[in-house]
């Protein structure tokens, strides 16, 4: 009985096959372009609908210490547990899409934004941030990290990994460019409420398209992926998400490339979500520049890193990722270190200059990272790529949070700029140290 299975599921593959090949004409017998493209636009948008909220924490600091009189140190707090669940949700969602499917997760992981985003409007504790924007809006926003975009990477494309990757990283600074200008001004002109209830609406409206439009798997419309020679059939759901992506995790913990990768990873959030997406514009308005300004210039930054990401999605299909991560990272460091120089009441050229570079190197690490996640873990990449993620969310967790102590207690942020500096030169020389893998992926966990 199971060999007429068997060969009954062979037997209907090519079958399947040749439904796609056919769907792809049009009535002239041209090509048609790939559903996969289609798939990959559908994430763009969603990725950007949700990254609205991610840009609101650092445009937050100010208004909720003027209006509750709450410490820096304390609003930081908030943030923090936002991006450490952010990166801690992210393994388990990647489990989770495996278990129910990509469309399910994400609707209800927007959902989930939507309503924390929503009720901060009626805080009047610090515990009730901690508990909407740190806990509601971190568990939805890890649904929503860059394992959604590995997981559709993995699953609709076998050719042009690397493009795919860096385009739907860039749409969180898509996001953020979109967003981040309207909501300064919110911000500024009627405070930080209407500017809450704006990021909720975003994340909703994007529930529709999700739902409607994005599907799980090329086999649901009896398609290849992008670039494969065979129909791949779509695999059965997985039980057990969590304690997959618990095995998962242990089982990587005992290779070396894991806490290399985790390392620097961790350095990569520090240096950007904790660091300059968090207290950038803080840090500019202790200098006098307007938070209009100072946002603009993240938003420049957003610009200039859909550039980067994607240029560097294409060098890491033609350049080995190792030495890629070397190069971003020491000349991420090098940038940090000018930086405290730089900050004026004003907007000058060599400002300017520095929005450019960073935002070129803002997360160009992360196609040849995942990358590197495939070449060491196979079918299990998306998820160990959750739990590197996860060390990056640390990371910004971690420095987010004594961001805000360190300007309490000394009254600016130069030490931190400093010690983000060196931190990436430590990553450049780890990144150096990961080992090509000479044999196959580790086989998946079951």
């Amino acid at each position: 009985m199971l060999g007429d299975v068997t060969e009954t599921t062979e037997a209907a593959a090519p079958v399947a096959a040749e439904a796609p090949e056919a769907a792809a004409k049009d009535s002239r017998g041209r090509s048609r372009i790939h559903r996969a493209w289609f798939v990959a636009a559908v994430t763009f948008v969603t990725i950007i609908g949700a990254a609205a909220f991610r840009s609101l924490p650092g445009l937050l600091i100010d208004p909720l210490h003027d209006d509750f009189g709450w410490s820096r140190g304390t609003i930081s707090a908030a943030v923090s547990v936002n991006l450490a669940l952010y990166g801690l949700t992210a393994p388990f969602a990647a489990a989770l899409m495996d278990r129910f499917g990509i469309r399910r997760v994400v609707a209800v992981a927007l959902t989930v934004i939507s309503i924390g985003s929503g009720l901060t409007v009626w805080m009047t504790s610090a515990w009730q941030l901690m508990l909407c924007w740190g806990l509601l809006v971190g568990l939805g926003s890890g649904s929503m990290a860059l394992a959604f975009a590995a997981t559709v990477t993995n699953r609709w494309f076998t050719e042009r990994r690397g493009l795919v990757s860096g385009i739907l990283t860039a749409a969180s600074a898509s996001g953020q460019l979109i967003f981040l200008p309207l909501l300064s001004w919110l911000v500024e002109a009627h405070r930080w409420r209407p500017a809450a209830v704006t990021v909720a609406l975003a994340a909703l409206a994007v529930v529709p398209f999700v739902w409607l439009l994005l599907r799980d798997h090329p086999a649901d419309v009896g398609l290849k992926p992008y670039g494969a020679r065979d129909f791949v059939p779509k695999p059965a759901p997985v039980p057990g998400a969590a304690r997959r992506a618990v095995k998962v995790l242990l089982s990587a913990m005992r290779t070396g490339p894991f806490w290399l990768l985790a390392g620097t990873f961790a350095i990569c959030g520090a240096s950007t979500n904790g660091l300059i997406q968090t207290h950038f514009v803080p840090a500019a308005h202790d200098h006098g520049m307007p938070v209009t300004a100072a946002a603009s210039l993240l938003a420049v930054i957003g610009v200039f890193d859909v550039v980067g990401t994607i240029a560097s999605g294409w060098f890491t299909d033609r350049f080995e990722s190792r030495r890629l991560l070397a190069v971003y990272y020491a000349l991420r460091g090098v940038s940090l270190l000018f930086l405290p120089m730089l900050l004026a009441s004003s907007v000058h050229p060599p400002m300017i200059f520095f929005i450019v570079f960073y935002g070129l190197d803002w997360v160009a690490t992360v196609p040849p990272t995942l990358a590197l996640c495939r070449e060491h873990y196979g079918e299990d990449s998306a998820i160990v790529f959750g739990w590197v993620l996860a060390s990056h969310q640390l990371g910004a967790a971690l420095v987010a949070y004594l961001g805000g102590v360190s300007r309490d207690v000394f009254g600016s942020y130069d030490m931190v700029w400093y010690a983000s500096g060196a931190l990436c030169a430590a990553a450049a020389l780890m990144a150096l140290v990961i080992r090509r893998r000479a044999t196959s992926p580790v086989p998946a966990v079951a």
